[in-house]
């Protein structure tokens, strides 16, 4: 330890440094936290990191005790000195050590070193020795009552918190500016208002509600209740505000999501020369980030710079949340790189940015990086990779997410075992999403919705209906995305009747449909080709009905190629979403699909004079960690030779056992021949080719599309799956469609 020479004798023992003038008296006292010369002792804003050596050295002295019965008169200052310090540093191993041997000292009975103890034990998180140590204390004053009170507030157990105000008041003591503070905090947490408002008429009552510390804790209460108008009446009749004061009603607005608010109150506290705090500008991005508002959030980071304070993790992570969250990962990942500590908030919030945007190879790659720096992963760490593999449909890679988090030794809790389920189902492996939910350790709602979404996307009607009924029996009840699932499995399965049951029995758990159950309901009854009741059922729709609603009903007025009912559909939607391309293809294709080619070229006229563009239809299929994707007529794969060649022998052998393509598929104005060869090279088709040649025999085939599968393909693939003995699962906008020795899943009702 480096010594520092404070006078001309001094003795120096293992853990701290005393020196002595001449008459003997103590000048100074050079322990693990600091320094202090003579009289003068310097607050705690004076020492510096660099001053504070290892706690552990003082504390382990062997002449600890001796000393400070030697120096009777130094023992107190450097019992509460040392416990403070332990305090600040959340050294709770070191604190009880003090505590020990004060136990063991002259100074035992002390209160104000018993206060002191109480409330490292409070601040250190170890409510059951502050709460063991506050009963048998003979002597408690309103230090000591505030210090637990205190500390139960700070973690979040606020019922303990608010259950010993009565006690207190009782013994005949009255609260300080402190004790009501800490009980305003606990009342903030809570589910309902009514205790914060009976303390903020206590705190009238008693005069309180003019002090800065109550005042700000006030604002802090009403504005964690949502009450904004109360917590800025409040605010606004403090005689003296302070950082807390502003930082409290600006956290307020960022969790409603009024970013402007926020933001204006951000300037009135800049131009009333309060300084930022690292609190302010947290609050301000996290504003930013519940609106995408990218523009404001670069802004907030502006300030952050011009404020002159280092990126640490506090700010540094809602800084990136909020540039994840607007859609600008490259700046989100900017913010990571410079960030001057990263802590596991930190990968975790770049992770999360990553499979919103669903990169999922960045994402593994970060995880990669965050295992290689010894950082541990959490259950929100394996949350985010599972959603990442989920949005890009990666089995292979979501199983080894689900076999970090097996190696990682936790059980399988909801919050995890939810997102693992849902990427097991979102990459077409509706077993093994049956396996997750079976095993997990408590099922929650999300839990079973998961299961029954799943169900539904890939077309299991029958089984999403048993699973709504155990998810009654069990207990849990459903919820609006509940029937949502449940009525799309109806729709998909042509289960009509059963569909309009459950309709109803939303109103019995007062689920108010929106308009994505009707959606669904229009869709059911046009599928089942009761096109005049879906219509009136649209135009009797309590709601508005939106572009969903009659993009549904030309879907199925396609499906069953009713031309002028499709074409009216058509119109409605064009005028409330004229931009999406989908509708203008679906009208197109029913005009061409009947040989209307007039009709069809003013679609296309239409869509041109509008701007509107049709998405490239591509399929892609993942091997060996590798995406390969294909769009129609794609030669620009290496094996494009070998894929061609392969999509030629399995179109011959399919034709021999009744495959006829269906040229209606094709919507160009040209000969049958020149059809039949424009259905031959459709994306999916070159995918499955690719497959074929690049997987083991046996193992299921797994295809992506971007768009709706086309018949043609849909049957060609049917054939296919009986011809070479392998399941084949393709994944399209819609749903899954499991083909399995010459059938489908679907039914062919799709």
């Amino acid at each position: 330890m480096k010594k520092h020479i404070l006078c001309r004798k001094y003795f120096s023992y293992d853990g701290f440094t005393s020196s002595k003038n001449r008459g003997g008296g103590i000048v100074c006292v050079r322990f693990s936290f600091g320094t202090f010369v003579g009289s003068k002792i310097p607050k705690d804003s004076e020492i510096s990191d660099a001053e504070d050596l290892e706690v552990s050295c003082v504390i382990k002295d062997k002449n600890f005790l001796h000393k400070s019965h030697e120096n009777s008169g130094a023992g107190p200052p450097l019992y509460n000195r040392l416990l403070k310090r332990c305090t600040e540093m959340r050294k709770l191993r070191e604190g009880k050590m003090v505590h020990a041997h004060f136990l063991n000292s002259q100074f035992r009975d002390d209160p104000v070193i018993g206060n002191t103890i109480l409330n490292m034990y409070a601040k250190c998180g170890s409510l059951a020795d502050a709460r063991k140590l506050f009963d048998e204390m003979p002597l408690k004053d309103i230090v000591t009552w505030t210090a637990l009170i205190s500390g139960y507030s700070q973690h979040d157990q606020a019922e303990e918190a608010l259950a010993l105000f009565p006690l207190m008041l009782r013994r005949g003591l009255e609260p300080n500016q402190f004790t009501l503070s800490s009980l305003l905090k606990a009342s903030g947490d809570g589910t309902t208002n009514k205790r914060g408002r009976q303390l903020h008429a206590y705190c009238l009552k008693c005069g309180y509600d003019s002090d800065v510390y109550v005042g700000s804790s006030l604002v802090d209460m009403y504005a964690r209740y949502g009450h904004l108008v109360e917590a800025r009446l409040i605010f606004d009749g403090l005689v003296t505000k302070n950082e807390v004061s502003w930082n409290a009603l600006i956290a307020g607005h960022s969790r409603k999501g009024e970013t402007e608010n926020a933001l204006r109150l951000f300037s009135m506290m800049h131009r009333e020369d309060f300084k930022p705090t690292h609190f302010t500008f947290s609050s301000l991005c996290t504003a930013c980030a519940s609106t995408g508002s990218l523009e404001q959030g670069k802004w907030v980071h502006a300030q952050v710079i011009k404020s002159g304070g280092r990126l640490v993790a506090f700010v540094g992570n809602t800084l990136l949340d909020m540039y994840a969250k607007s859609g600008s990962i490259e700046d989100a990942k900017k913010v990571f790189d410079r960030l001057v500590k990263r802590d596991v908030v930190s990968w975790n919030s770049m992770l999360n940015g990553y499979a919103r945007k669903g990169e999922t190879e960045n994402a593994l790659r970060l995880f990669s990086m965050m295992h290689r720096e010894d950082f541990k992963p959490t259950d929100f760490t394996y949350s985010s990779l599972c959603t990442a593999c989920a949005s890009t449909g990666s089995l292979e890679q979501g199983k080894w997410v689900h076999a970090h988090v097996i190696k990682s030794g936790g059980r399988l809790v909801a919050f995890v075992g939810n997102t693992l389920l849902d990427m097991y189902a979102k990459s077409g492996s509706i077993e093994d999403a049956k396996k997750v939910f079976d095993r997990l350790v408590k099922r929650d709602v999300v839990s079973w919705n998961s299961m029954l979404r799943g169900y539904a996307q890939h077309g299991l009607g029958r089984k999403t209906v048993q699973h709504f009924e155990e998810m009654m029996t069990s207990g849990i009840e459903p919820i609006s995305v509940t029937f949502l699932s449940v009525l799309t499995a109806c729709s998909h399965a042509g289960l009509l009747d059963e569909g309009r049951h459950y309709f109803e029995l939303m109103k019995k758990y007062k689920v108010e449909p929106d308009v994505l159950h009707y959606v669904t309901m229009v869709d059911l009854l046009g599928r089942a080709g009761l096109l005049d009741q879906a219509e009136r059922y649209i135009r009797e729709m309590p709601i508005e009905p939106s572009a969903a609603v009659w993009g549904a009903l030309l879907g199925a007025c396609r499906m069953h190629k009713n031309m002028e009912l499709g074409a009216y559909a058509a119109e409605r939607v064009f005028e409330l979403d004229p931009q999406d391309s989908g509708p203008h293809i679906l009208l197109y294709n029913m005009y061409a699909s009947a040989g209307r080619w007039q009709e069809a070229a003013k679609v296309r006229k239409m869509m041109k004079e509008s701007g509107v563009k049709k998405e490239p239809a591509c399929s892609w299929v993942e091997i060996e960690n590798a995406v390969h994707m294909f769009i129609a007529n794609d030669d620009a794969h290496p094996q494009w030779q070998e894929i061609r060649e392969m999509w030629e022998k399995i179109s011959g052998k399919i034709r021999e056992i009744g495959y006829v393509p269906d040229t209606s598929h094709v919507l160009l104005f040209v000969d049958q021949q020149e059809r039949e060869v424009k259905l031959q090279y459709h994306s999916e088709k070159l995918a499955l080719a690719f497959a074929l040649l690049n997987t083991p025999l046996g193992s299921t085939i797994r295809i992506k599309k971007n768009i709706r599968v086309c018949g043609d393909c849909h049957s060609a693939i049917k054939y296919v799956s009986k011809v070479v003995g392998r399941e084949i699962i393709v994944r399209d906008t819609n749903r899954f469609h499991h083909f399995h020795n010459g059938s489908c899943s679907c039914g062919d009702y799709w």
